[in-house]
């Protein structure tokens, strides 16, 4: 079965048990940490994943989600 783009879909959990399709922005957080700024502006239209991006560093960082 092919998988579907996960469309509306802000938290990366969802997307990832529901098997759906999306690109993986992992090197954003390599390339984030290593520029060691203090502020961090994301210009992007709308839909352009932004809070996907966000709940990403969420489960990456965030000591509640370590065990997964």
């Amino acid at each position: 079965m092919a998988r579907t783009v996960g469309i509306e879909h802000q938290d990366l959990e969802q997307l990832i048990t529901n098997d759906n399709f999306y690109i993986d922005k992992a090197l954003f957080i390599k390339e984030w940490r290593k520029n060691n700024e203090v502020v961090t502006l994301i210009p992007r239209p709308r839909r352009f994943g932004k809070t996907l991006n966000m709940s990403m560093l969420d489960y990456f960082f965030s000591v509640d989600h370590s065990n997964r």
